[in-house]
């Protein structure tokens, strides 16, 4: 790879967020996989993880949260062994799991067969992702989160959720979106994927990717 970008025969120095001169597209292609080509909003994969068989729950452990301000995770295929268990997520602050019953969220769901519910709680032990599901295949829950703020000590970890799946009662698809936080100013460190609504059940299959986001200043 070249030294030089952006002039001919030299150039100055360039980095992330201080790029200087004319690009050819070898360039660009060079500094964007040196990490040294600005481009704001970029998706940068930190890490993906399957289960297959079954397993307690699903842990990033390496969120690179001093280097991402926003987070995006996508999930599919998620399947609890025991039918009417749903996706629910849970921060480590510092290392140490927030087990405690200090999470908040709203979700509002729609089903094909025109029924509107909502759920909501001021005092859970987990944000709410998904839909309850079956433990079939082909009756999957799948969803995409954003989180916002996870290494920011001084500010709440805020989420926003949609996801689509086959609710476990009708054999109907739902589609969910929503809103969660953990209302305490602290430094998020770790993501736990889990059966939200009994933590004693397992997860039976489940993919799932981390995205660090650039940020946008």
């Amino acid at each position: 790879m070249s030294n030089e970008f952006g002039y001919i025969p030299e150039s100055p120095a360039q980095s992330f967020q201080n790029n200087k001169g004319i690009f050819t597209p070898k360039d660009i292609y060079d500094l964007t996989r040196a990490d040294k080509y600005t481009n704001y909003g970029q998706l940068e994969l930190i890490e993906t993880q399957s289960i297959t068989s079954s397993t307690a729950s699903m842990i990033f452990s390496n969120i690179q949260e001093s280097t991402y301000n926003v987070h995006f995770l996508t999930y599919k295929n998620f399947e609890p062994t025991t039918s009417d268990d749903r996706l629910g997520l849970r921060f480590f602050e510092s290392g140490v799991e927030e087990s405690a019953s200090v999470y908040q969220f709203a979700n509002q769901s729609c089903r094909a067969n025109d029924t509107f519910t909502e759920a909501k709680s001021t005092g859970s032990n987990h944000i709410r992702l998904g839909t309850n599901v079956k433990n079939t295949v082909n009756h999957t829950d799948n969803g995409y989160v954003y989180l916002y703020n996870l290494g920011d000590s001084t500010k709440y970890s805020f989420t926003t959720v949609q996801t689509t799946g086959i609710y476990y009662s009708g054999n109907h698809f739902q589609s969910e979106f929503g809103s969660g936080v953990l209302p305490q100013a602290s430094t998020v460190d770790e993501i736990k994927l889990f059966i939200g609504n009994n933590a004693s059940n397992n997860i039976a299959n489940l993919q799932a990717s981390l995205y660090g986001i650039r940020e946008y200043s």
